[in-house]
C-alpha cells in the first residue's frame, strides 16, 4: 500500500507511521513541519525495519505548495495514494471570552481548511479502493461530553467530521471510501495541552497502531462513519 500521513512527526501520528512501516508492503510518506523530528522518525523506523520504505517530507498542509508534494510523491509512490490519513492539526486552549477570531481562524485552517486542501490536491491520485481517513475528536462529536477552553479546537474538528460524511457520498461512484476516527484521549503532548496533569488510560502507540490497522482495513467495513474511540471521557 502507498500511505500519506500528515502531522506525522509526533503523537499518534508518529506512532501509526511506525506501525506501517513494520510491513515490507507499506510504502508510506510522512509530512509534518518539523525537520528535526521527521529526521528522529527516520532514525527510528530504520532502527525497527532496516529495508521500510518511509519518505519523509517537511511539509505544512495550510501554508506550503502542493505542487512540490506531488512532484515528492511521483518520484516515491508512482503517482498513487491508496490510503491518505489527514492527522495533522493544533489546539488552543482558552475560555470562551479569551478567544479571538484569529484563533478560531487557525483552528480552522490547522484542523479543517488544511484537510481539504490536502484531499482536493491528492484525490486524483487516489484510485478505486482507496481510503481517506480524518483524524477528528471526541471534542467535536456530537453529544459528546465537552470541555472549558475547547470551543475552538471542537468547533474546527466537528466540521472536518461534517466534511468526511459529504465526501463519502461525492465519492462514492468512485469507489473510494472516506471515514472519521474521533479521537478521545491519548498520553500525547497535545492531550497535556488540553487537559494538564490528566493521565490517560491509553498510549500513544496504542492508538497510533488502532489508526494504522483501521487506515489498512476500515474501508471494508465502514463508509461516510464518524467513529468514536475512546475508553474514558475525556
Amino acid at each position: 500500500m502507498n500511505i500519506i500521513i500528515t502531522g506525522a512527526s509526533s503523537g499518534v501520528g508518529f506512532e501509526a507511521v511506525i506501525e506501517l512501516i513494520l510491513s515490507g508492503s507499506n510504502k508510506v510518506i510522512a509530512l509534518a513541519r518539523s525537520q528535526d523530528k521527521l529526521e528522529r522518525l527516520l532514525e527510528i523506523a530504520h532502527g525497527l525495519n532496516p529495508d521500510c520504505q518511509l519518505f519523509a517530507l517537511k511539509f505544512d498542509i495550510v501554508h506550503d505548495d502542493y505542487e512540490g508534494l506531488l512532484q515528492f510523491i511521483a518520484s516515491h509512490f508512482d503517482n498513487r495514494v491508496d490510503i491518505l490519513v489527514n492527522n495533522a492539526g493544533v489546539l488552543i486552549n482558552k475560555p470562551f471570552t479569551q478567544l479571538s477570531e484569529s484563533d478560531f481562524v487557525e483552528m480552522l485552517q490547522s484542523n479543517f481548511i488544511g484537510h481539504v486542501r490536502a484531499i482536493q490536491s491528492l484525490l486524483p491520485l487516489i484510485p478505486s479502493g482507496g481510503h481517506i481517513v480524518n483524524i477528528g475528536s471526541m471534542g467535536g462529536f456530537q453529544g459528546s461530553a465537552k470541555f472549558p477552553g475547547l470551543a475552538a479546537y471542537s468547533a474546527s474538528k466537528s466540521a472536518l467530521h461534517t466534511l468526511t460524511e459529504c465526501l463519502a457520498q461525492e465519492l462514492a461512484e468512485q469507489n473510494i471510501k472516506v471515514n472519521c476516527l474521533a479521537l478521545g484521549s491519548a498520553q500525547t503532548e497535545m492531550l497535556e495541552q488540553a487537559f494538564p496533569g490528566y493521565e490517560s488510560p491509553v498510549m500513544a502507540f496504542e492508538m497510533g497502531k488502532y489508526i494504522a490497522d483501521f487506515a489498512l482495513t476500515g474501508s471494508k467495513f465502514f463508509n461516510g462513519k464518524i467513529i468514536p474511540v475512546a475508553a474514558t471521557t475525556p
